[in-house]
C-alpha cells in the first residue's frame, strides 16, 4: 500500500518499485494499490467490527475491496513518505484496518494487544519510507507505527526501508543506483530467505550529500 499522495511521481515509489521487482524476482505475486486512488473514509470509532458484526465494517467504500486483497497477503508492505507523521489518506487505511483484529485481547510484556482473524494470511508487516529531512531520527514516529502494528495484529514486523534526503536521489545517479539495487536486493532476500539483511538496509538509508551543506 503507497500513501504518497505523488502516486507514481514520488519518492516513495523510487524505492518501493525496486523492492518490489526483487520480491517478485524470488517469486512473489505482488498487488500495489495507492491510497490516494481510493476512496477510504475515516473510521466512524463506533466498533461495529467488534461488537456488532465480528469483522465487518459499517462505512462502506473502497476497503471493500482492499480487505480482499490484505487478508490473502503474507506480507503487507506500507509505504510512505514522512508528513506530520503521515499523509492522511494512509492514516485513514491504518486506522480502517481494525476489522481485520480478532477482539480477543491478551497482555503481553505490560501491553494489551490482540490478533488477526483467522482467515488473515498476513505474517510479516514491511515499511518503506522517505523523508525530505537529512537525519535518521525523522522516521522515529513512522517506524514505531508500523512496529506497533505489528504487535497488535500479533505479526513479525521484517523491517524497514528508510531512504533520508531522498530528494537527493535525482542529484547523485552512482550513489542512487547503489540505493535502488539495495532496495531490489532487500525484496529477494524478504521472499527468498524470510529477512532482510542489515547490511542491505543500512546501503537503502546511506548518506548521498553532506550535512554540512544544508
Amino acid at each position: 500500500m503507497n500513501g504518497s499522495p505523488k502516486i507514481e511521481k514520488g519518492y516513495t515509489e523510487r524505492i518501493l518499485r525496486p523492492f518490489i521487482d526483487g520480491m517478485k524476482d524470488a517469486g512473489a505475486k505482488v498487488d500495489i494499490l495507492y491510497t490516494r486512488r481510493l476512496n477510504i473514509k475515516p473510521c466512524k470509532g463506533e466498533f461495529h467490527c467488534w461488537n456488532t458484526e465480528l469483522g465487518v465494517c459499517i462505512v462502506k467504500d473502497d476497503m471493500e475491496s482492499v480487505m480482499r486483497f490484505l487478508k490473502k497477503a503474507d506480507i503487507l508492505v506500507i509505504a510512505t513518505p514522512v508528513y506530520i507523521p503521515l499523509p492522511g489518506e494512509m492514516q485513514n487505511f491504518l486506522n480502517r484496518l481494525c476489522p481485520l483484529i480478532n477482539p480477543v485481547l491478551t497482555r503481553r510484556k505490560g501491553r494489551t494487544r490482540a490478533r488477526l482473524h483467522d482467515d488473515v494470511k498476513i505474517r510479516k508487516i514491511v515499511l518503506v519510507s522517505t523523508s525530505g529531512w537529512w537525519e535518521m531520527g525523522n522516521f522515529g514516529t513512522v517506524l514505531r507505527i508500523a512496529k506497533e502494528l505489528a504487535e497488535d495484529f500479533s505479526v513479525e514486523f521484517a523491517g524497514a526501508l528508510l531512504r533520508p534526503h531522498s530528494y537527493a536521489l535525482v542529484k547523485e545517479s552512482a550513489k542512487a543506483q547503489k540505493v535502488y539495487d539495495a532496495a531490489r536486493k532487500a525484496g529477494h532476500d524478504l521472499v527468498a530467505t524470510g529477512r532482510m539483511r542489515k547490511d542491505v538496509l543500512a546501503t537503502v538509508s546511506m548518506p548521498l550529500v553532506s550535512s554540512k551543506y544544508l
